[in-house]
């Protein structure tokens, strides 16, 4: 694991820091596998997850400089995707606990796909929401295609993908791309509030929402009733509802261990 992305443990919170500054966190293929290792160890105890960067970038997406060759001419850049940041992607879509967003300053290319892929988004009133792809002639990836059209609608991400115009946290609030704005200074904190309300809440039922959530997303309306017909009796099995039934027929607070 390199010094580019930090482990801090707040009991069954984990806080995954993106950490190179000097480049605004821009990511370079070693670090989307070094997040993607720490977020596969760091879930077999944890039980709520943080994403963050640093006031000035959450994270202003690749790094360039680190990933391109001088002469581009029959480069493919699309395989880092496949061998680097797809498989990050598609492990931040199947972690079994939830995953909170702390943005500040700059998300950007491939760092706003990571944090718009999280469970819940909180957002610094000072931060921005970037898709630069078209101003160097690529598409945006890091799944934005899908995330940003079912996020805020096909024309809306359209705008931000053709224009590649900043787009202030508060528009992005109102448009429902992220889910929680708050002042700049407060953005981590809201965030481990939240992560350890989650971290005492029942981690199998999470796990389940967020397989049900992921795969509605994909499928057609009886699709997912069937889905959640199966998870349901997955979760019914758990000794979480147990737990949470008596509670409720007992009048008190649900704890949850497992």
């Amino acid at each position: 694991m390199s010094d580019k992305i930090l482990i801090e443990r707040d009991d069954a919170v984990v806080t995954l820091r993106i950490n190179d500054p000097s480049t605004m966190n821009a990511m370079t293929p070693q670090m989307a596998q070094d997040l993607r290792q720490a977020l596969l160890s760091e879930v077999k105890t944890a039980r709520a997850v943080i994403l963050a960067g640093h006031p000035r970038a959450f994270c202003a997406g690749a790094n360039l400089n680190a990933a391109m060759p001088q002469d581009v001419g029959g480069f493919d850049v699309g395989q880092t995707l496949e061998e680097d940041y797809n498989p990050l992607m598609q492990t931040i879509r199947a972690l079994p606990v939830p995953i909170i967003s702390a943005v500040q300053g700059a998300a950007a290319g491939v760092g706003a796909s990571l944090a718009l892929a999280c469970d819940i988004i909180v957002a610094g009133k000072s931060a921005y929401f970037l898709e630069a792809f078209a101003r160097i002639g690529l598409i945006p990836d890091g799944g934005a295609t899908w995330l940003l059209t079912r996020a805020v609608g096909r024309v809306r991400a359209m705008e931000m993908m053709l224009l590649a115009e900043k787009i202030p946290a508060p528009q992005a609030f109102d448009w429902g791309l992220i889910t929680r704005l708050a002042e700049d200074d407060a953005v981590e904190q809201t965030a481990l509030v939240m992560a350890r309300t989650l971290a005492q809440g029942p981690s199998r039922s999470y796990a389940l929402i967020r397989e049900a959530a992921w795969s509605a997303a994909d499928s057609d309306f009886t699709t997912a009733l069937e889905t959640e017909r199966r998870l349901q009796k997955q979760a019914g099995e758990t000794p979480d509802f147990a737990e949470g039934l008596a509670a409720f027929q007992q009048k008190r607070a649900a704890r949850f261990h497992e």
